[in-house]
């Protein structure tokens, strides 16, 4: 019997349940590399289940609609599994489905990085340690 004061995105199973916690989802799924990184985010408000920010022990279930904010693009998919363990890529790919949307914004960011690193001037021979503080300076990565 369900406890009426827990809400229906309660904590998770560890998997192989009908819920999962989505810090444990998104790190089953390789869309990030460790789960303190995917907890990290999740937390940082990076990422959104159904279109509303969560904490790390929301339990993610079929269905629903993930949200990752990521540099240049927002990645959006469907879940359609809930995973056991971390696995390899080809079965953690099949527990989501990224949008038509989402996947036109990705391309579109590649693109235009791709289009963007052409244009980058580069130098005939790698730099030395000057060189490469000066232009740590200029792209505005270094203090």
């Amino acid at each position: 019997m369900q406890d009426p004061n827990q809400s229906e995105h309660a904590e998770g199973h560890e998997g192989g349940g009908t819920a999962l916690r989505i810090d444990r989802w998104l790190w089953c799924t390789r869309l990030f590399k460790s789960r303190s990184l995917a907890a990290e985010a999740v937390a940082g408000g990076k990422v959104h289940v159904n279109g509303r920010r969560v904490k790390p022990a929301l339990a993610v279930r079929v269905g629903d609609r993930v949200t990752i904010t990521r540099p240049g693009y927002a990645f959006e998919c469907e879940v359609l599994k809930l995973p056991d363990r971390r696995g390899s890529a080809p079965i953690a790919q099949a527990c989501y489905a990224e949008t038509d949307a989402a996947r036109a914004a990705r391309e579109k960011h590649v693109e235009n990085s791709r289009i963007a690193s052409a244009l980058m001037p580069r130098s005939i021979e790698r730099p030395d340690k000057h060189g490469r503080r000066e232009l740590r300076r200029l792209r505005g990565r270094d203090p």
